[in-house]
């Protein structure tokens, strides 16, 4: 009778997945990579939940804006170790994981009126819409922090693609991957696959980052995850999501 209860016990233990703790991460919708209504959740996620599973671990996101989810993963009190997917910046609140995929991040034109440029400084003839509070490239964000790219803030990249398309300016910063996304699902934006295209060349290929506060807890939670990413084929996962 021992000898079955013991079995019993190992073989639940091997096929039930035991999870030693939790993690708490805050994103944003942000299709293909990150949405609470996507298939697991995004591309993004999927990397991030693949990584701590490997280590024995969970991952719960909670989805807000994007200024609220940062701001929320800042807090020392809040239950969350960090916020994703972001692009690396130099900050004295958080702290950068290994690159988890990357991101083709350009601009699109409206097809009537292509822009043409070479160099970022180029673009400064030309009104660029951003959305608020996004990190773009250090050269863009620099331009338009000396004011000579006079950009103009959204709250979304769906209404920068509207923007666009209604001639209301002349380019907008956006990921390849989340604007093919959006013109494929979105009902709203039917009109713009006529008028809106992405501009031929890109601005960068952006890494993709967990930001983890500068915490005792967010420092123990990013060591774990990086050790995670090294257990999983991070292009696999993110190529087969996307091509899905």
């Amino acid at each position: 009778m021992f000898n079955k209860v013991i079995k019993i016990i190992l073989i639940l233990s091997f096929s039930t997945p035991a999870f030693s703790d939790t993690v708490h991460l805050t994103s944003l919708t942000w299709p293909p990579y990150s949405g609470k209504a996507l298939n697991e959740q995004g591309a993004s996620v999927a990397v991030a939940k693949a990584a701590f599973k490997a280590m024995g671990h969970e991952l719960k996101v909670d989805f807000f804006p994007w200024s609220r989810a940062v701001k929320l993963a800042s807090e020392p009190d809040s239950k969350y170790a960090g916020y994703f997917p972001e692009y690396y910046y130099e900050s004295n609140e958080f702290s950068f994981s290994n690159p988890m995929g990357k991101g083709p991040l350009g601009v699109i034109e409206n097809k009537k009126k292509p822009i043409v440029w070479s160099a970022v400084k180029d673009l400064t003839q030309y009104k660029i819409g951003v959305v608020q509070d996004y990190v773009n490239t250090a050269e863009v964000d620099a331009l338009i922090a000396s004011g000579e790219i006079k950009a103009q803030t959204a709250t979304s990249d769906e209404t920068n693609i509207r923007k666009v398309a209604g001639g209301r300016i002349d380019a907008a910063v956006i990921d390849t991957n989340v604007f093919s996304y959006l013109l494929a699902n979105s009902k709203d934006l039917e009109k713009a696959q006529e008028q809106v295209q992405m501009n031929v060349k890109l601005l960068t290929e952006k890494e993709l980052f967990v930001a983890f506060k500068k915490s005792a807890e967010g420092q123990k939670w990013l060591a774990i995850y990086n050790e995670g990413l090294k257990k999983i084929d991070i292009t696999a996962v993110m190529k087969k999501y996307l091509n899905e």
